[in-house]
């Protein structure tokens, strides 16, 4: 039975190793000088997601625990989508609520959501992509990239593992801006940076402290790199070729496309537009549950990055405090003393909260997606675990949770 030989699957981790920090020189393919960008896109074909066992006989007890849970899930607010995924297979996916209350529309495998914080999982993959290719490399300064960068030899690697000391823009823009409302982009966040310098909050790569201000560099590095716009590159070089067919950034300017999963509060209040929402890299990718699913499984195929830079991107790299949890390259993760590993990463915007964990040593993979706020949506990975694992099996995803 299906859900037999998977819980046997979990009864064997990997030894991954933990406890060894993550050095930006070990996979990393440098280029010195690094050529101009002139990659063509790759033509893939779709990442083909197989529905066949969602209706195997076996799978069936489990599918009908998930549905209870999930109608429990529901009665507490609960709005969104969810998948789930076993090497491949899509073994359960619902769609719960509306995308639109307004206009009375549902959710539906199109409803593309704000996947807020998640979408770093993305910009890392470009960053990576292009370092890959040897268009640049993650020990490079930013200063070599962006023009008048006040500080001095914080590279992109401290960027990407959340190691800079850059203070959250969404934390000190008030400081230097009265006007709240009006959206900027990555260009104007940076000029602001380069003007006002606001203090760092420590000594680069002395400690971990999350910042929302290290991907929004990192997308402007990758227009610099790419002399293309950010949503651009990710349409033609990433969503494209994968298949993502309704995963886009975000634009103010031209607000919510035809379909899209709207964004409210718990009372189903919707929050205005605000100086942020036109910033990208740290958030504003929307996306799918089955579009995800596909930059998961593109993940494990090597579609895009090869197995050396996925080395790079899942190892921890902070290690001042005790504990499981860590951050590499563009991904949370939980690393536990038997070696088994979760990599991770939640998000939180305005009304919508999100969830994408993966259990890379069994390929099984739990995507949730919602867009009224509901914070228990970060608890809904474990109890999915427990759900297809049986109630006695190691939680593995204990300690997961939070906002992103």
């Amino acid at each position: 039975m299906l859900h037999r030989s998977f819980s046997r699957f979990f009864a064997f981790p990997i030894l991954c190793i933990c406890l060894v920090a993550c050095h930006s020189d070990k996979g990393q393919v440098k280029a010195s000088p690094s050529p101009r960008f002139h990659e063509e896109p790759k033509k893939f074909g779709a990442v083909a997601l197989d529905f066949s066992d969602t209706t195997a006989p076996e799978w069936q007890p489990i599918r009908k625990r998930l549905d209870s849970f999930y109608q429990v899930q529901v009665r507490h607010g609960f709005n969104g989508s969810v998948l789930i995924g076993y090497k491949g297979h899509v073994l359960y996916e619902r769609y719960f609520g509306l995308a639109n209350r307004e206009s009375n529309i549902p959710w539906s495998p199109a409803s593309a959501s704000q996947l807020a914080s998640t979408s770093k999982t993305l910009t890392a993959g470009a960053i990576l992509f292009l370092a890959q290719r040897g268009y640049l490399s993650i020990d490079s300064p930013v200063e070599n990239f962006i023009k008048g960068w006040p500080y001095k030899g914080i590279t992109l690697h401290m960027l990407l593992c959340h190691r800079s000391g850059l203070p959250d823009y969404t934390h000190w823009y008030d400081n230097y801006s009265r006007d709240h409302n009006t959206p900027i982009n990555n260009e104007q966040l940076m000029a602001m940076i380069a003007k006002f310098r606001p203090r760092l909050e420590f000594s680069p790569n002395t400690r971990f402290t999350y910042s929302n201000t290290n991907y929004a560099v990192l997308a402007r590095v990758i227009e610099v790199v790419t002399e293309m716009p950010y949503p651009k590159f990710m349409e033609e070089y990433f969503f494209k070729p994968l298949g993502m067919n309704h995963t886009f950034v975000f634009n103010p300017a031209t607000g919510y496309p035809a379909g899209a999963a709207i964004s409210y509060q718990y009372n189903w209040r919707r929050e205005p537009l605000m100086f942020a929402d036109g910033i990208y890299g740290d958030k504003n990718i929307y996306s799918t549950v089955e579009d995800l699913y596909r930059w998961d499984q593109s993940l494990y195929r090597h579609t895009l990055l090869n197995n050396a830079t996925l080395e790079l991107a899942y190892g921890p790299c902070s290690f001042e405090r005790p504990g499981i949890k860590n951050y590499g390259l563009g991904w949370r993760m939980l690393c536990y003393p038997d070696g088994y590993k979760i990599i991770y990463h939640n998000g939180w915007w305005h009304g919508n909260n999100t969830c994408f964990y993966r259990f890379i040593e069994d390929n099984f993979t739990v995507i949730v997606l919602g867009n009224k706020f509901n914070k228990s949506i970060y608890h809904q990975p474990q109890a999915v675990y427990k759900i297809v694992n049986g109630a006695d099996a190691d939680d593995h995803s204990a300690g997961a949770e939070g906002a992103d």
